[in-house]
């Protein structure tokens, strides 16, 4: 694309005219920075969503510039592993959902992290107390990095269905690391939320703890190692990424996890009790794990919903069939002339269901048999929906479907239930990307928690992934589809889903959360179809995730609204948030509807992580 590349060269021109002492001067007059959020934009010639405004000005560069959807997405997810560098970048992996408008056909890439060949299943045990280590110790480790799986999710897009080399790709977010984003209230609080764990390890407290805080609110965040690491990919290529010198630091990274000597733990803050301990405990990862690494071409789980296609993802990712089953749950219940609380009742209620199943049957298909087609048979979705009662909501956790024997008539006796712990962290970003021949894009990726391992690669400017995590690492079950196997990809709950009507596109969209991702999927299509919000209302209206738990986790804003009326059903709603996180929020979606004419209505969080960026080419015709 020459005219990124001449804009790319003016940039990087006049910042090393502007760079003195380490310290940039005043680049942001010749290239200035993105720093506005608008939450909806509708246009045509190609849309955009995600949470930073940098992506988004990256992907409507590069269309503007005659690329595809494709490229768009690998530039803004490159330029988000700058800006949203605890939520995704290289150290990660994730899923990406793409519709050809030439073969009306969708197609997904599974880039999920995979577990080291020589990963036992003990892996996760102190060998001096011979208990499971904690979660805490775990999120900042090396035995949590999984083997990333972006670079290659990147350049197999490219391949298959981008007009872009990998090179032409990253450009933009070259451009952002060089001359830094205005850190932002949610950057800094993203910060200080991980500064115990980030200060426990020397690069990533020299990179993101400067003079040992969290960035100001205003000030200017540069990354030039990570420059001269996508430099490094735009150069050679992801063969850069899984071999030679960078690979070596990466496996000695995991291996020998780069904690500072002189630091020591905190005192706990009340009403914690416990000190912080962060054993570093060593990874297993290689070079020859890295160099193994391959992602999945895969075909899509696909349900219809009231007459819309709603393609997912397929495992190792659980969003496609978890969300797809509890669609077909609902097909045979009309919310739409229901109260509000009686379809949220149905809503949640369908999501436990689903997750029971999920529980029970989802996992990496290379290794346990998961029966995809019987979880998104709208048959068995119907003998599930029998356990539904409209007025009172079931005692949780609900027992699995049984997925050997059903007819969809009521009623079938269930299987086990699923003995399954959350460790699935809420961080994780989404893009939504549009084109103006009609491809769509919708991509999660993701480095697991807030901050991933809290590890980040010496000189390279990227943390590292704790997706290893996302296993059942404390079950001993042997029939647990999710135990730790050597080479597998934990089960994750990333649900990029792009919808058709008449085989053209409706809706794409996606979110991060953890577990909740699929909640939110869920809870936003049934919005949007079910109970006629405009996709901006369907958006960003309050949420509740039932994960087949005994409460319900909601918003306080749902709790304000609709705890009341869910009560009288037996709905207990807490607040969402966790140990890791000062929000209650659940999600941070992306989405764009598609309209008449070519007519694109790019939405994004309104508020959630302080708000996303909306954007269009064209505003009108």
């Amino acid at each position: 694309m020459p005219g990124l590349r001449r804009r790319l060269a003016a940039s990087t021109a006049v910042l090393a005219l502007s760079v003195m002492g380490g310290a940039v001067m005043n680049p942001a007059s010749a290239d200035p920075r993105e720093t506005t959020k608008e939450a909806v934009a509708t246009g045509y010639g190609g849309a955009v969503s995600t949470v930073d405004p940098e992506a988004s000005a990256a992907a409507i560069e590069v269309l503007r510039d005659g690329g595809n959807a494709v490229d768009a997405a690998v530039a803004a997810a490159a330029t988000l592993g700058v800006t949203e560098p605890y939520s995704a970048g290289i150290g990660g992996g994730g899923y990406f959902v793409f519709y050809d408008a030439k073969t009306g056909k969708v197609g997904t890439i599974d880039g999920r992290e995979t577990a080291p060949a020589t990963m036992p299943p003990t892996a996760f045990v102190n060998p001096a107390t011979g208990t499971f280590y904690t979660f805490a110790e775990l999120v900042s480790s090396g035995v949590s990095v999984g083997v990333p799986g972006t670079p290659a999710t990147w350049e197999r897009a490219l391949e298959r269905w981008g007009t872009l080399d990998l090179d032409e790709a990253l450009e933009p977010a070259i451009k952002v690391a060089n001359r830094g984003f205005v850190v932002d209230e949610t950057f800094r609080q993203q910060t200080l939320d991980n500064k115990v764990r980030f200060s426990a390890f020397t690069p990533t407290s020299e990179l993101f703890l400067p003079g040992g805080d969290a960035p100001a609110v205003g000030s200017v965040f540069h990354n030039q190692d990570l420059a001269k690491t996508y430099r490094l990919l735009a150069k050679e290529g992801t063969d850069a990424f899984y071999g030679g010198p960078l690979a070596a630091e990466i496996a000695a990274t995991v291996q020998v996890p780069p904690k500072d000597p002189t630091w020591v733990a905190p005192a706990p803050v009340p009403p914690a009790t416990t000190p912080v301990s962060i054993p570093a405990v060593p990874g297993y990862l290689t070079t020859a794990d890295l160099a193994a690494y391959r992602t999945i071409d895969q075909e899509p789980t696909h349900v219809n919903y009231r007459g819309y296609d709603v393609y997912g993802m397929a495992p190792s990712s659980s969003g496609g069939t978890t969300v797809g089953e509890a669609l077909n749950i609902l097909e045979p219940f009309d919310l739409a002339g229901m109260s509000d609380a009686g379809a949220l009742h149905h809503y949640l209620e369908a999501s436990a269901l689903a997750f029971a199943d999920r529980g029970a049957y989802v996992g990496d298909p290379a290794f346990f048999d998961v029966p995809t087609e019987v979880l998104t048979d709208p048959v068995f979705g119907k003998e599930r929906s029998c356990q539904i009662d409209p007025d009172t909501a079931a005692i949780k956790p609900v027992p699995a479907g049984n997925v050997t024997s059903y007819d969809g008539v009521c009623p079938v006796p269930p299987a086990a239930a699923a003995d399954e712990t959350d460790t699935e962290n809420i961080s994780t970003t989404n893009l939504t990307v549009a084109d103006k021949w009609g491809n769509v894009v919708e991509y999660t990726l993701t480095i697991e928690q807030t901050g991933g391992s809290g590890i980040v690669v010496p000189g390279r400017g990227f943390l590292l992934n704790n997706e290893l995590t996302d296993f059942s690492y404390t079950s001993t079950n042997p029939d647990d589809p999710n135990r730790i196997e050597p080479g597998k990809r934990p089960r994750s709950s990333m649900s990029p889903t792009i919808i058709l009507h008449e085989g053209e596109p409706f809706l794409a969209l996606g979110s991060p959360g953890g577990s909740t991702i699929i909640t939110t999927v869920l809870q936003t299509i049934l919005n949007r179809v079910d109970l006629g919000m405009g996709i901006f209302d369907a958006l960003a209206a309050p949420r509740a995730a039932q994960r087949n738990t005994v409460n319900v986790t909601a918003e306080p804003d749902f709790i304000t609204l609709y705890g009341s009326q869910l009560a009288p059903y037996g709905h207990n709603l807490v607040p969402a948030g966790d140990a890791f996180t000062s929000a209650a929020e659940i999600g941070a979606a992306t989405a764009i509807e598609f309209g008449p004419g070519g007519s694109m209505t790019a939405v994004a969080e309104p508020l959630r992580r302080g708000g996303g960026s909306a954007m269009v080419v064209r505003p009108a015709k």
